[in-house]
């Protein structure tokens, strides 16, 4: 038997189909409990969950870990490659929720043995991504609500934006949060602003003279704005800022506190310059696909750091690998962009691929790729990196102000 389950966020479709391709069942489900556990007993009247695959246009979300946790193989069919299969069930690519949970069955009786299916990841490994993933959101969050800040003070209180380097730092926050408008720091004095970036334990060494000439040297405001209104308006961005900031410093936290203990961190924590954070994304995001990966090139493509070649007759491309996991490519291009600045090996890499007349971003993934088979070779073996065996075994020779990772 054969499943194809038709996802949606109110309702799904479900196709039952033997090896003949006749439909033996079909009936829609309610995203209610009552809904899955009725199609999950329906399913079973079918026979041995083991034995009956389900087909379906995601690899994530309610549906997949209900029927993972009833034992159904799940095949996870791309939506791009579904969609250039519709021919074949009609030129015109009709799409029905009934329809498409036929043809999911259907594509899973004649091409399932070309289908990888989905292996459930280690909890460990499953925590610590939704970890790292939770926190980069976060992180594009903070940028966008550090760029709205940044808009609110060029239009009401230039001055406001220039005082300190970094507009989303603890000493900015705090200074826009004590003097919101411009009104509010007209008195302020180079002494008064030192003193008071004294008690707030400011380290960035500028004196009170250099600040204060900062702010007075601002573009001065024309806002039609009343002043009360540009003060509510600067505190409650602040406090969206501050607020993010503060999750961004608990996520910190608690991936730190999950790589201590994976099992998988001992492997690669001594690998150049990889902190706690980028170590966490490289479990989370690696960790899978190793898990599952047959050889060390299925990881590199898997990783998005290897072209893909298209080759006809006497046309041949080499183009850029845009179907892939984006933010394992992601946690990898950053690890490796890193290590470059800890290994003399990896400088070699990079600087090598340079002088080739290879981009910055290219120059990364190829080395990207050199460190995936490094990685591939500890978690093969189960041994920890060891830069100095790394070293012997590429006879690396290392300027003196190029350090190494210990």
């Amino acid at each position: 038997m054969f499943i194809g389950w038709d996802w949606a966020t109110d309702t799904h479709d479900v196709t039952v189909m033997d090896d003949t391709g006749k439909r033996i069942d079909r009936w829609e489900l309610a995203h209610t409990e009552e809904g899955f556990a009725k199609a999950l007993a329906r399913l079973r009247k079918h026979g041995d969950p083991a034995d009956l695959p389900v087909a379906i246009e995601t690899t994530r979300g309610l549906a997949v870990d209900r029927l993972l946790a009833a034992g159904h193989p799940i095949v996870p069919v791309h939506p791009n490659a579904f969609h250039a299969m519709r021919a074949r069930w009609g030129a015109s690519k009709a799409k029905t929720d009934a329809g498409d949970s036929m043809k999911l069955a259907d594509y899973l009786r004649t091409d399932g043995h070309l289908l990888p299916r989905l292996e459930p990841t280690e909890q460990a490994t499953l925590d610590l991504q939704v970890l790292t993933r939770t926190r980069a959101d976060h992180i594009e969050a903070r940028i966008a609500a550090v760029n709205q800040l940044a808009a609110l003070l060029d239009e009401h209180w230039p001055g406001g934006k220039t005082v300190f380097a970094e507009l989303d730092s603890d000493i900015a926050m705090a200074f826009l949060e004590k003097y919101p408008t411009p009104a509010s720091a007209a008195k302020l004095t180079a002494g008064r602003l030192e003193a008071w970036c004294k008690r707030r334990g400011y380290s960035g060494k500028k004196p009170g003279s250099v600040l204060i000439e900062r702010l007075r040297s601002a573009p001065k405001a024309a806002s039609r704005l009343s002043e009360g209104v540009v003060e509510q308006l600067v505190r409650l961005q602040v406090q969206l800022v501050q607020g993010i900031r503060t999750t961004i410093r608990a996520l910190d936290k608690a991936i730190a506190e999950a790589v201590e203990t994976h099992p998988y961190a001992p492997l690669f924590a001594s690998m150049p310059r990889i902190g706690k954070v980028s170590l966490g994304q490289v479990i989370g995001e690696i960790g899978p696909i190793l898990e599952r990966a047959q050889t060390c090139e299925q990881l590199i493509a898997e990783a998005g750091v290897v072209p893909v070649t298209r080759a006809s007759g006497k046309s041949r491309t080499v183009a850029f690998r845009f179907a892939t996991n984006r933010r394992a490519r992601v946690a990898l291009t950053t690890f490796a962009d890193n290590s470059r600045h800890g290994s003399g090996w990896a400088a070699k890499i990079y600087n090598d691929a340079r002088a080739r007349k290879k981009r910055h971003p290219h120059a990364i993934r190829i080395l990207a790729r050199a460190w995936l088979r490094v990685m591939w070779a500890c978690w093969r073996d189960g041994t920890c990196y060891d830069p100095v065996t790394h070293q012997a075994n590429n006879k690396i020779s290392t300027p003196a102000d190029t350090p190494l990772a210990a």
